[in-house]
């Protein structure tokens, strides 16, 4: 009995906790810029949140190759599932999902954006893709598989990932 009371305790305690800490109301909602650079309001979550927060799900997941489910990932697999399970279809890999969207600087970079980066010395073109969960202070957050660690979430201030960089891309139009 103490241990069915404990379980459901500690269920309750990671539904609570899984949720957004930010609260919006009213006048101040969340504002996004949509393609033609013009400010929109949301007062719902918006399918850029949705989309992070399916990513996450996913974190701790191990890196494979072609893989797209929690057995294993590679980077454009996670992605593509994340905007799939949101029912947006997205290209598979990170070459073709660079020729999407539209490209956006650094300073206007928003939770739900690409990034996208040259990793392989081989090879002169896009081979990674990650998905920016955040921005605060300049620092941008972005969930990611590597071969190395699996799903993880990692910040382009590290100098592996500000040198590998190339672009930011915007998808969504909210």
């Amino acid at each position: 009995m103490i241990r069915r009371i404990l379980f459901l305790f500690l269920i309750f305690s990671f539904v609570v906790s899984c949720g957004s800490s930010k609260k919006v109301n009213g006048e101040a909602n969340k504002r996004t810029i949509n393609r033609k650079g013009r400010k929109t309001r949301s007062n719902d979550a918006s399918t850029a949140d949705k989309i992070v927060w399916t990513a996450v799900t996913f974190k701790g997941a191990p890196y494979k190759y072609g893989g797209t489910n929690r057995n294993g990932m590679d980077c454009s697999g996670l992605i593509y599932t994340s905007f799939k399970k949101r029912n947006i279809v997205i290209p598979r890999t990170s070459i073709q999902m660079y020729s999407i969207g539209y490209k956006i600087p650094l300073r206007s970079v928003q939770r739900g954006d690409l990034l996208f980066f040259k990793i392989a010395k081989k090879r002169n073109r896009v081979n990674h893709v990650g998905l920016v969960t955040s921005v605060k202070n300049n620092d941008i957050k972005f969930i990611h598989s590597t071969s190395s660690r699996g799903v993880i979430v990692s910040s382009l201030n590290e100098p592996y990932w500000k040198r590998a960089f190339i672009n930011a891309k915007r998808v969504l139009d909210e």
